[in-house]
């Protein structure tokens, strides 16, 4: 396991840019009693060691015409195809997230559809179409109550 690298202050800093990361660095230095200028530096390096992993805004995929939230459990005919099949799956832009998974699937994507007739095309077209996959399952996302991070802290 590899050791915590993050000390009471980056944990603070944490703590309120998970919150809203839109927070002015001032404000964040304010509030842990540094300059602005070491706020920067530790975001930075929480940046660059991996801690952050990013930044930005979340778009509502309803808004953009995207009706459709699922999961699709893909089962694949070798373990070893999770490379060659995840390169497939970068170049369908509906997933918005892939993981390797043991289990029932090799592959569990999250993926992104206007409608059904969308959702099939995906599904029928594009997933049943890549080597090595040979079956999917897809459970629709009706309703999402939590998004949230993992709390920063003890």
């Amino acid at each position: 396991m590899e050791e915590n690298l993050l000390d009471e202050l980056d944990l603070k800093i944490l703590s309120i840019i998970s919150q809203n990361a839109r927070t002015p660095f001032k404000e964040v230095a304010e509030a842990c009693g540094v300059s602005r200028a070491a706020i920067h530096q530790r975001v930075q390096k929480m940046f660059d060691n991996g801690t952050i992993l990013g930044s930005g805004y979340q778009i509502n995929p309803k808004r953009l015409g995207y009706n459709l939230c699922a999961y699709v459990g893909l089962t694949l005919d070798t373990g070893k195809a999770y490379y060659s099949v995840s390169k497939e799956l970068e170049a369908i832009p509906e997933i918005v997230e892939s993981v390797f998974t043991l289990g029932a699937y090799g592959i569990m994507v999250k993926l992104y559809a206007r409608d059904n007739e969308h959702l099939l095309h995906i599904l029928n077209d594009r997933l049943l179409e890549i080597p090595h996959v040979t079956n999917t399952e897809t459970l629709a996302i009706l309703d999402q109550h939590i998004s949230r991070s993992l709390p920063i802290g003890k």
